[in-house]
Formats: C-alpha cells, structure tokens, sequence
C-alpha cells in the first residue's frame, strides 16, 4: 500500500476511476474543490494520493446527499 501513496495518476486515470469527465476534474482544480495539481516536465497534470482522497471524499458526500434526499 506505501507504493499508492506516491503513485502519480493522469486524467485520464482519475477520470476512469471516478466516472467523470475531464471538465468535471479540471473545474473542480478551479474552482478549489480539490488541492492544486502538480505538472510533469510535459506540463501534463499529475494527480496523487491526496488528490485522490479529496476526489473520494467530495463523491461520498454526494452520494450521501442523495441517499438521504431519497
């Protein structure tokens, strides 16, 4: 598991994980809702494991809003 926690993810990668689309992820650095992202020597935004939890925490809570509303 130590090796996760200093896996770098693409987009691309992000997005497959979390069913969203690029504009989704990319506004959600704009707009704050997830930590700045870092860039590789491409200029290519890579995601952490921090990046990922933040992106958990955001979706759980509105799964949850959902249940509850339900």
């Amino acid at each position: 598991m130590g090796n996760l926690k200093h896996r770098k993810y693409t987009p691309v990668e992000i997005c497959e994980i979390f069913d969203v689309s690029k504009s989704s992820l990319f506004r959600w650095e704009e707009d704050g809702v997830i930590p700045p992202v870092g860039r590789d020597e491409r200029n290519q935004r890579l995601y952490t494991h921090e990046h990922v939890e933040a992106i958990s925490r955001r979706q759980t809570g509105l799964l949850r809003k959902r249940y509850e509303a339900a």
